[in-house]
């Protein structure tokens, strides 16, 4: 006779939690489907302009458009390639940097209000001179995804390394632990949540700063469907562009979360 592995409480429990999941899902793709049903439903009898707002419908024939073009995957390679390298520099970059300035108090100190004002900056007033330095390439788009991003990465980070137990800190102190061995053995282990949390973070920044920069100088990608479709008043494109966008960025976040669970297991 095969052993039970959860007395019947808990496993009555475990039970409901699944269902609960199931009836999450189900509420989310519900209201998925009503708010697809009302767009359409608005913009066939004419609540709304469907030259303005678009429709379900011409969404679908406007991909369809662009994938008998040859067009839908290359623009969408296009973004997807300028948005994960900035993502990856931005976060690399970031993390390394907290790391540096959480060795080191004196540097904190110095370059953390710089770190603050660097944040605060309106990063599209950087455009002109991007173009300038780098030019109108890819490069020149990785860039402007990579300065919006990674200040936001820094400092999630560092108040990640900062919060680590003072009780713990004062232990491996007085044990004669140096800073090196405190960072890897417990500062770096207990801010894995912070972490997690930053790379959330990032995910939507690097979005916001790839079609930023394409909004500047692309001549390929979402970004670029967005700025043409609005140009040529072809609403449907740019609708097209916005829910493509939308449909990655969720894709891409749920990576992060995926990730997330293995992790903290």
């Amino acid at each position: 006779m095969k052993e039970r592995l959860y007395s019947a409480e808990h496993a009555a429990f475990l039970k409901g939690v699944r269902r609960k999941k199931i009836l999450i899902w189900t509420a989310r793709i519900a209201l998925l489907a009503a708010l697809i049903g009302l767009w359409e439903l608005f913009a066939s009898l004419q609540i709304i302009d469907p030259f303005i707002t678009s429709s379900p419908s011409r969404v679908a024939q406007t991909i369809a458009e662009l994938y008998r073009g040859g067009n839908l995957f290359y623009h969408i390679g296009i973004t997807l390639m300028e948005t994960i390298a900035g993502f990856f520099i931005a976060v690399i970059a970031g993390y390394s940097v907290a790391v540096a300035l959480w060795m080191s108090d004196f540097a904190r100190k110095v370059f953390e209000p710089y770190i603050v004002v660097l944040n605060a900056l309106p990063k599209i007033a950087l455009g002109p001179l991007i173009i300038i330095w780098i030019g109108t390439g890819y490069t020149a788009i990785i860039f402007m995804t990579v300065i919006v991003a990674i200040i936001v990465c820094i400092m999630n980070t560092l108040t990640g390394f900062l919060q680590a137990d003072n009780t713990m800190l004062t232990l491996m102190r007085s044990l004669g632990a140096n800073k090196r061995q405190i960072l890897f053995k417990l500062v770096i282990p207990s801010s894995v949540p912070q972490l997690m949390n930053t790379l959330k973070v990032a995910v939507g920044l690097a979005w916001i700063g790839s079609i930023m920069g394409e909004y500047i100088v692309s001549r390929a990608g979402l970004g670029y469907l967005i700025v043409y479709g609005g140009q040529v008043f072809k609403l449907d494109l740019v609708m097209t562009a916005t829910i493509i966008l939308c449909a990655l960025a969720g894709a891409m976040y749920a990576i992060v979360a995926a990730v997330e669970k293995i992790l903290t297991r």
